[in-house]
């Protein structure tokens, strides 16, 4: 039995989750639910970034203090949990004494490696990006990622990361294939360091910015909310005590995997890791990255009015309905456009019409002739190499399309043999017809476990009952667009 070890990135908790975080915690939870079927050891973890200057502000605007409004903000997040049926198992907040204390330790391992130094400092920052942005980072004087945004002129005293130091290190840990996923990041990663690493700055003058983690030993300064976030990757495990050895199995020993958006690879591939080798802390294992999802063609955003709400689907379609939207119609690791009308086309197709109607179509020809329910077969952590591959590859939507042909061979197989009417004729023929089906339909609920567990369950317990379930996935009207 393996030890592996598995997180997504920390939403900041200034605005609600959107579906592209919706996706990664989908993701990391098919991961999850596939190791532990294979018998490894799984830690899980999730959670939230609650410093920084868009939380400031955003409980400025909400007349709060920020640790209330984090307090209240973060329960949108936590219910991703249920909502999503997710399996994780720590929920670790950047507000916690556990966190600050290992953000606080991670500065002193640095500081003490000679790594960290104060110097005065002019730049051009993004508030979006909560980071200082160089000439090469910035197009027409805007940061490509928040171009809506004014970058700010700052001017103050900060400390600093060598970040330039480790621009050897960083090269051969990232010539190691596999330490990201897909491909090409990696080879963008590696050009990003060739080109030059200046050093970054850690901290921000309290004056300015008072909420955030007191620097060790420095009570004028806070940290920057990048250098306390990315520790929240060991300080789950409970780094630096480690009471339960949880840092010490799924770190040290363990099998480590992020997984991230495509506008990540600087701060997990390079920052973070510069800062484990500072610390003399093993560099993370691998770092998958995903796609971004826009909306009729644009970035969703408020102001043009297509955010789509992970909660508003599950509301609508179901949990396991929004589960098979992320995981079959989204690319893994390039962008892709979803619409409420093209969800709605989804759902109807391939769920109303697709899966739903083979369920009814067999379990209905079950109840009505088979005298008993078929024997449970015993495939429990067992599938298919196919679906195996493509989800060790990433490559979600391709597992999908696997079961899903399945299902229409299955839908195919009814059409075309007609047992309803061999089972007129020859009782004993369309009876044992019956079975396959039905043993069939069981394999396909087995496969779909780890995508859409709650599904599985209930067409499992339909099979062994022999009984018709309610219909899965009825049609609905579409959302309001």
């Amino acid at each position: 039995m393996s030890a592996r070890y598995i997180t997504t990135t920390l939403p900041y908790v200034n605005a609600d989750p959107h579906i592209g975080f919706a996706l990664e915690v989908v993701q990391a939870d098919v991961l999850a639910r596939m190791w532990r079927a294979a018998g490894d050891d799984v830690f899980f973890s999730m959670g939230t970034d609650e410093h920084g200057q868009k939380v400031f502000e955003a409980a400025q605007k909400e007349r709060k203090e920020p640790q209330a409004y984090v307090n209240h903000a973060v329960v949108e997040f936590q219910k991703l949990k249920e909502e999503l049926d997710l399996t994780n198992d720590a929920f670790i907040r950047t507000t916690s004494s556990a966190h600050i204390a290992a953000a606080q330790e991670m500065w002193r391992c640095c500081a003490e490696k000679g790594d960290i130094y104060k110097k005065a400092y002019t730049g051009l920052y993004c508030v979006g990006c909560e980071a200082f942005k160089t000439e090469k980072d910035i197009v027409d004087r805007k940061c490509p990622l928040h171009p809506d945004t004014e970058l700010k002129e700052i001017s103050e005293e900060n400390y600093f990361f060598k970040f330039s130091k480790y621009q050897g290190q960083l090269l051969s840990y990232l010539e190691q294939p596999g330490v990201i996923v897909p491909e090409w990041r990696r080879a963008e990663a590696i050009i990003f360091v060739k080109n030059g690493l200046e050093d970054f700055s850690v901290s921000r003058e309290k004056s300015r910015l008072s909420w955030g983690i007191p620097v060790p030993d420095d009570d004028s300064q806070i940290m920057y909310v990048w250098f306390d976030a990315l520790t929240n990757y060991i300080s789950t495990l409970g780094w630096p005590d480690d009471g339960h050895g949880n840092f010490k199995k799924f770190w040290e020993e363990g099998t480590t995997l992020q997984v991230a958006g495509k506008d990540q690879v600087r701060f997990q591939s390079l920052m973070w890791q510069a800062m484990l080798m500072s610390a003399d802390i093993k560099n993370t294992d691998s770092i998958f990255y995903h796609g971004f999802i826009t909306s009729g063609g644009q970035k969703m955003s408020k102001s043009l009015g297509n955010v789509i709400s992970p909660y508003e689907l599950v509301k609508k379609y179901g949990t396991d309905a929004t589960r098979y939207l992320l995981l079959r119609h989204i690319n893994p690791t390039e962008d892709s456009d979803l619409t409420l009308e093209a969800i709605h086309e989804h759902y109807t197709a391939h769920l109303t019409n697709g899966l739903g109607n083979l369920v009814a179509r067999v379990m209905k020809l079950a109840e009505q002739y088979l005298p008993q329910p078929i024997e449970e077969p015993n495939i429990e952590g067992t599938y298919p190499p196919e679906i195996s591959h493509y989800i060790w590859e990433f490559h979600f939507n391709e597992a999908m399309d696997f079961i899903w042909e399945y299902i229409q061979r299955g839908d195919q197989n009814i059409t075309e043999r007609e047992p309803f009417k061999v089972i007129k004729k020859d009782q004993q023929k369309g009876v044992q017809m019956i079975y396959e089906f039905v043993q069939e339909l069981y394999l396909i609920a087995h496969f779909l476990i780890p995508f859409m567990p709650m599904t599985s369950e209930t067409i499992k317990k339909a099979v062994l009952e022999n009984k018709k379930p309610e219909n899965l996935f009825p049609r609905l009207d579409k959302i309001a667009s």
